[in-house]
């Protein structure tokens, strides 16, 4: 996957989050929409890291394609 499709991807599960976040605004999610609000930022916290990984790794001389989409508990355990 290239660098725009991940950005790309990124723009658009950003775009679900918040269609969902305004459509239920003072109505709260319910168990449906909370369990794909949670996978969307999951996603997106997993496109960020591939995007870092790419861009780390094209600044290192390394082939920017070898890096790899982390599992949720490695990109979910990341400290801020």
């Amino acid at each position: 996957m290239e660098d725009q499709e991940i950005v790309r991807h990124i723009n658009e599960l950003a775009d679900e989050e918040h269609r969902l976040e305004r459509t239920h605004a003072g109505t709260g999610l319910g168990d449906e929409e909370l369990s794909r609000l949670r996978a969307i930022e999951v996603s997106l916290d997993q496109c960020w890291d591939l995007l870092r990984q790419r861009r780390a790794r094209r600044a290192s001389g390394q082939d920017p394609d070898d890096a790899q989409v982390r599992p949720e508990g490695v990109v979910e355990g990341y400290q801020q």
